[in-house]
C-alpha cells in the first residue's frame, strides 16, 4: 500500500501535490522573519483599542467602527474566540518583543468554497516597514498549503495606495471594481478587487525577492 501511495503521489502534478486532501479548520500560529501571527487574546485589548481608534485606519476597512473603544476591542477578541469573525483571525505581533501591530484574517466566500478573502490592517506607527506584506505572505502560504482552495481574493479602497501596493507585491491580479459598505463612514465606498490563484502562488512561493 505504501508503494501504491508513493506512486500515486509521484504521478500527481506539483500543483496537485501541494493541494491538501481535506479542509483543515485549525489556524496554526504562523512565524515569519520578524513576525508572529497568533490568535488575539485579552492582553491585546489595550493596544488594539489604541491603534484601531484611528480614522485613517477605520475609513480604509469595511467593518471597523470609529471611534474604536476598549469595549469594541474586547468584543472583537470575544468574537474571534467564538469563531464569529472570519475563518482565521490573527493578531500580528513582533517576534522580538511581542508588540501588537494589527490584525489579519481569512474569510470564506458565502457561495464559493474554493475561494477565501484576505484582509489586514496595521497601526499607523507600523506603516511603511514591510510588516503588512510579510504578514500577508505568511497567511497566503498557510492558506494554500492547508486549505483545498483555488484562489484568494483581496479588496482595497481605490484611495488606499499602500494597501494596493501590498496586494500587488503578493502577486494578486486586478479583477475589477465595485462598492462595499464602510461602517466608519456610514455608507458605500468604491473598491478594487484583486485575485491570486493557486498556480500563480506556486510560481511566487519564494517571497524573499518581492519585499
Amino acid at each position: 500500500m505504501q508503494g501504491e501511495m508513493l506512486r500515486s503521489g509521484q504521478s500527481r502534478s506539483p500543483e496537485e501535490r501541494l493541494r491538501p486532501q481535506r479542509l483543515r479548520s485549525d489556524c496554526p500560529v504562523l512565524l515569519s522573519q520578524r513576525l508572529v501571527l497568533r490568535a488575539p487574546h485579552e492582553e491585546d485589548i489595550d493596544a488594539l483599542s489604541h491603534l484601531a481608534n484611528n480614522a485613517n485606519i477605520a475609513t480604509m476597512v469595511s467593518r471597523m467602527p470609529h471611534p474604536y473603544t476598549a469595549k469594541d476591542a474586547a468584543d472583537f477578541v470575544r468574537r474571534t474566540k467564538a469563531g464569529e469573525i472570519g475563518k482565521c483571525v490573527y493578531a500580528i505581533t513582533r517576534a522580538d518583543n511581542g508588540a501588537f501591530l494589527g490584525c489579519c484574517a481569512l474569510e470564506p466566500h458565502a457561495n464559493d468554497d474554493l475561494t477565501l478573502e484576505i484582509g489586514y490592517w496595521l497601526g499607523e506607527p507600523y506603516w511603511n516597514k514591510g510588516y503588512a506584506t510579510e504578514a500577508a505572505h505568511a497567511l497566503i502560504d498557510m492558506a494554500f498549503r492547508t486549505r483545498d482552495i483555488d484562489q484568494i481574493d483581496a479588496r482595497c479602497r481605490v484611495t488606499n495606495i499602500a494597501s494596493r501596493r501590498v496586494i500587488q507585491k503578493c502577486g494578486f491580479q486586478f479583477q475589477g471594481s465595485g462598492m462595499v459598505g464602510s461602517l466608519a463612514l456610514g455608507g458605500m465606498v468604491p473598491v478594487e478587487w484583486f485575485r491570486l490563484d493557486r498556480k500563480t502562488w506556486m510560481s511566487l512561493k519564494s517571497w524573499g525577492d518581492m519585499r
